[in-house]
Formats: C-alpha cells, structure tokens, sequence
C-alpha cells in the first residue's frame, strides 16, 4: 500500500490521515498496471527541440539551430523530472519550499538507488530532467550521478546554490561532464537585498562568479528569480542584470506558502497581472527566454495579448510554448501545452518520495517501493490533477484550462485541496458556474 500524505517542516515528513484533509484515501501503486479506464482528457503535448543543442535526442542537420516538434503523452510520461538528491544546504533562504538543513538526512537515496532511478527517468523518456536540492553539490556522489545521469541520455540540468562549493572550477566541471544548463537564483540586483533573502553574506557575490564563470566556459545558465512584494518593483533592475551575466533564460518563482515561505510576501491577483505585463513587453525586446513557475496563468495572459493584437505567431507567444527563435542559444526542450503539478512534472524527494513538485506536499509513492513510470501514470493523487473534470471551481471551466490549469500548489497551499481553483488570478472565465473552492476532494 502506497499512502498518500502530506509533507510536514523539516527533514522529518510525517503521515497525515486524509480524515484531517477531508478526503480520507489510500492508494495502491501496482508495478506493471497502467492508467484507470477513466482517461484524462489531456491532449499531446508538441515540443520543439533545439536537435544541436541537445545532441543526445537527434542528430543535428547541416543548418545550426534546427528545430523539431515531436509529441510527449503527458498521461504516461512527465515532460520534466526533479530530483531533490539532498536537502543540506548552506543557505538560510527566507522562502525555501524544502526548509533546508544544515546535515544531510541519513535516509537519503544510496547512490545505487539514485543509479536505478535515473535508469527509471530513461525509460520515461522525459525531456528534461534536473538536479537539486538543498545544494546539490553537498552530495559527495554528485558527480558520480551527473555522469551516469548524462551517460543514460538525460538532458541534465543542474541548481545549486550561491555558496564557496559553487566555485569556477566546479562550473567548469559541470560542463565538462556534459551538464546542459545550471540555473541560479538571483533574487534581486545587488547584494543588499539578495543576501538578506538568502540570509547569507556574499551569496549574491558567489552566484555572480559562478554564472559569469559559465558563460566563459560555453554552460548555458538559467537565473531564477523568486516574486516577492519586496522585489517586485526591482524587477526591471533584474532584467538588466540578467541581461549583463549572459544568461539564456529567466525563471520568475511566484510564490507558493510552502516550507519558510509567509503569505504577507505573497502578490495580489491584481499584483500578478501587473508583472505578467512587464514580462511580455520584456519577453518581446530582450535576447534571453522569459518563463514563470507556479504561475500558469501567465500563459493565459500572453494569450489574450496576442488575441487582442491578432498577432499569433509573435515572439511572446513563441517563447512562451516551445517555437524558440533560431538566434536563441542551446534552447531546452518547451511544452506547448501547461506542464504543472502534477501534469508534466513530478518531483523526488531526496528520501524517494514522489510528488507532484516541489510546492505540492502531498506524497503519492516512492520510488523505493514501486517505479516511478507507474506512481506517475496510476496513483489518484496524479490521475485527478490531470482530470479537469475533477476539478472545483473556475480552473475546470476556464476556456484557457489547457494552457494554464492553474498552480495545484497554491490551490493546496489556500484552500488544502489540490483540485481547487487558482486563488491569484484575476481572470473570469466566461463561462460564471463557480464550485466551492474549499469542496472535499475525494481521489478514490
């Protein structure tokens, strides 16, 4: 029997009966048995893949920067893997979704079971797999697990953290095993502010040698940056920066109160439509990619723009769903359609525990226990956030629902019921049928 429950703070996770969640379930995960005769109405998703930068999935053709779609069921597999390999970190992150420790937890995977589950990820044939943490670089075996892990195939990327670990060697490291992108935070355009997040002197003063240590060494780098009411009004300030260091993409984390992360840092719907419009009119001059996470209804939002200009091929849209431009360097495979909690993306946690990501403390198996192609495809917890159909309020009758979807994460996080709608977006759908956002949810 596989249990599923809800991750408390700290190394510890602690069952919790769904009797206190208003569900009550448990569900079994048999190795082998593939989805429930109630199919998720989800449609394929199209890719496009930059086929020279990533060699390991096709060959490239004589013309640089070919481009080809190709089709993933996100039924069966996820577009992209994360594995938490530990939660020790040297950082003290205000925000941190895993409330990071200073050790490392002895129940962590083995080497050997981090072996068998990267050979799991290839047969899943995901896309895009990552590694992190806590600080990935923590884990003394790293290295051994990145080059088996890009030996299998995997398109790796990797995010540790802003500490002296991160050093130029290391970077150069990472590219010589074949690492194709490193994503760092950067949470706001100095020292000051990024330091007292992180609660770290000298993080921000790291991170900014690392990623100008990868762009001398050819590592693509992805910048994260995570959305607070205390740096959203210095986010032109960051487009800059991201912009001066090279890097190839900027991932804007909207808030979800999960681990250390407080609800008086969290933006207003209103609050979330503003920064959705600095980002496209962003996403429409600068040369690096433009993304959000844990805030679908930015898909939404181009949407409507591109609606309204009658403009459908522009380049936020092209961004946004996978058609990367040709002068666009070592672009990672994109989803057109939404990759969420759940539907696309699913989450190990660094003692194997598999969840729909990393802001969505509800556990559905472990990889210890069963494969994770088959807690993916036949746990409830997965099978229902990919059925709209089970779903309660205005994300199930969005017009826009299989493009957004909303964050089950913050649907979880407000209401403590993941099929919720999204609590932060604005939008009405046109059609009004609205459900009690704080329904029970029942994943039998």
């Amino acid at each position: 029997m596989v249990r599923t429950r809800r991750i408390q703070r700290g190394l510890r996770p602690v069952g919790v009966s769904f009797a206190n969640l208003r569900c009550g379930w448990t569900s079994k995960v048999e190795p082998g048995k593939g989805q429930s005769p109630r199919q998720p109405a989800w449609p394929r998703a199209t890719l496009a893949l930059d086929l020279k930068a990533l060699g390991t999935m096709g060959q490239a053709t004589s013309e640089a920067r070919t481009l080809t779609p190709f089709a993933i069921d996100l039924d069966r597999s996820p577009f992209t893997v994360i594995w938490e390999v530990t939660r020790a970190c040297d950082l003290r992150c205000v925000h941190c979704r895993a409330d990071a420790q200073s050790r490392r937890d002895p129940r962590e995977l083995s080497t050997e079971e981090g072996r068998r589950l990267l050979e799991d990820v290839r047969k899943l044939e995901s896309p895009v797999f990552i590694f992190t943490g806590g600080d990935p670089l923590r884990r003394p075996d790293l290295f051994e697990l990145v080059d088996y892990a890009v030996e299998l195939g995997l398109n790796v990327a990797i995010t540790p953290s802003g500490t002296p670990l991160l050093t130029p060697a290391v970077v150069q490291r990472f590219r010589a095993c074949g690492v194709r992108r490193m994503g760092l935070s950067l949470d706001g355009p100095d020292a000051k502010y990024h330091d007292a997040f992180r609660q770290q002197p000298g993080s921000f003063g790291w991170s900014v040698t690392a990623l100008k240590a990868a762009r001398e060494c050819g590592l693509p780098t992805q910048i994260n940056t995570t959305v607070t009411r205390g740096n959203r009004r210095k986010l032109a300030e960051m487009s800059t920066l991201v912009g001066d260091l090279g890097a190839v993409t900027w991932s804007l984390f909207f808030l979800v109160r999960v681990g250390r992360a407080q609800d008086t840092e969290q933006l207003t719907a209103e609050e979330f439509e503003e920064v959705f419009a600095f980002l496209y009119e962003l996403s429409r001059r600068v040369p690096y990619q433009v993304r959000t996470t844990a805030a679908p209804h930015y898909r939404r939002y181009v949407l409507q723009r591109q609606t309204e200009e009658r403009r459908r091929q522009a380049v936020g849209v092209a961004r946004l769903l996978g058609t990367i431009p040709q002068d666009m360097p070592a672009a990672m495979p994109r989803a057109l359609h939404g990759v969420t909690d759940g539907r696309g993306l699913v989450f190990i946690s660094h003692i194997g525990e598999v969840l729909p990501s990393g802001f969505l403390p509800l556990v559905a198996g472990n990889v210890r226990q069963a494969s994770l192609g088959d807690i993916y495809r036949s746990a409830p917890l997965f099978r229902a956030l990919r059925d709209v159909s089970r779903w309660h309020g205005k994300c199930r009758d969005c017009e826009f629902v299989r493009v957004c979807g909303g964050s089950r994460a913050r649907a979880y996080a407000r209401y403590g019921d993941p099929l919720a709608e999204e609590p932060l977006c604005a939008y009405l759908p046109r059609s009004t049928r609205r459900s009690s956002p704080s329904a029970s949810f029942n994943l039998r």
